[in-house]
């Protein structure tokens, strides 16, 4: 362990974890509210704008702010700045379209498409265990999205069907981010990524003015506003779990947003769960978890190996 970690408290950072969930589905309902009327590109701004003050003072609180700042690849900051913004943008879009429980579920690919990736950008290898688990999730997804994509055959709206393939995209995004970011952590600190990725963003989502833009009214604006700062808390409350338990422990509550997305989405906007939509996101989570398991399996086999070779192993 190293001198500056604080011991491990799982049940510390299960709640940080959880909380950091509640707080980014309660995000992704507040702009919801708002997709009728906010182009995507400008909730991606106010989103990441009004999270910088809030992640600053939690690096000024930490005594981390000069680490925040300092980077020795700006050019993997821009593209992990750059998918990650499409990854934003793409799912905001689709908020406007399918229902808060749906979305979230497609969203699950973004893990699962990650393994993948990794393997085909930094090499990692992936056995047969977690490619099999991968396959199954992304058939989950499918189940999930099958009805939004059956347009021709009258099951679902076009518009529908674009959401679908907007939240997916971002899935695909996200996880291309995830890669940047693991790539990042072999010379950044969590600092700098958690406040370069917001700078990039709110600067990237900038590019979107010409494409419509609105003068959002009191009740929008605070609405936006309030998305942004709430994605710093959430940005604030993630990272501090990881400090808190192994990522083993904590991965697996990622999930406990579908009962979030579900509770709110019913209550908020009379979204009732299909039982389609609700067998795929089944299926999507426990090729999750069985992922997130042969995670720990691989680490706990890897300390072992790591022991045998010390001379007083």
């Amino acid at each position: 362990m190293q001198p500056d970690m604080p011991p491990p408290r799982p049940l510390r950072g299960i709640a940080l974890k959880t909380g950091s969930v509640l707080v980014f589905v309660v995000m992704a309902t507040v702009i919801k509210a708002v997709s009728d009327t906010v182009p995507p590109g400008q909730a991606v701004f106010f989103r990441s704008a009004f999270a910088i003050p809030v992640i600053v003072a939690w690096l000024w609180w930490r005594r981390e702010l000069a680490t925040g700042f300092r980077t020795v690849q700006p050019m993997g900051h821009l593209w992990r700045g750059f998918v990650g913004t499409m990854a934003m943008g793409l799912g905001f879009a689709g908020l406007g379209y399918l229902p808060l429980p749906e979305v979230t579920a497609i969203g699950y690919a973004a893990p699962l498409l990650t393994v993948v990736f990794a393997a085909m950008f930094l090499g990692e290898e992936v056995r047969v265990f977690r490619i099999s688990a991968v396959g199954l999730g992304l058939v989950g997804v499918l189940i999930v999205l099958s009805p939004r994509l059956t347009v021709l055959d009258g099951g679902g709206t076009t518009a529908e069907a674009l959401g679908a393939l907007l939240v997916l995209g971002g899935a695909v995004f996200a996880a291309l981010a995830q890669v940047f970011v693991r790539k990042l952590v072999m010379t950044e600190g969590t600092a700098s990524i958690v406040f370069w990725f917001s700078v990039s963003a709110t600067v990237m989502s900038l590019v979107t003015l010409p494409f419509g833009w609105v003068v959002p009214s009191p009740g929008q604006a605070a609405l936006l506003v309030t998305a942004g700062l709430l994605g710093g808390i959430g940005q604030i409350l993630l990272t501090s779990s990881y400090r808190e338990a192994d990522a083993s422990v904590i991965a697996p509550f990622e999930y406990v947003s579908m009962i979030f997305a579900l509770a709110i989405g019913y209550a908020l906007f009379d979204e009732v769960p299909t039982l389609t939509m609700l067998g795929g996101a089944a299926i999507v989570v426990t090729a999750g978890i069985l992922i997130i398991w042969r995670e720990r399996q691989l680490g706990l086999e890897r300390a072992r190996q790591r022991k045998s070779m010390t001379p007083n192993g």
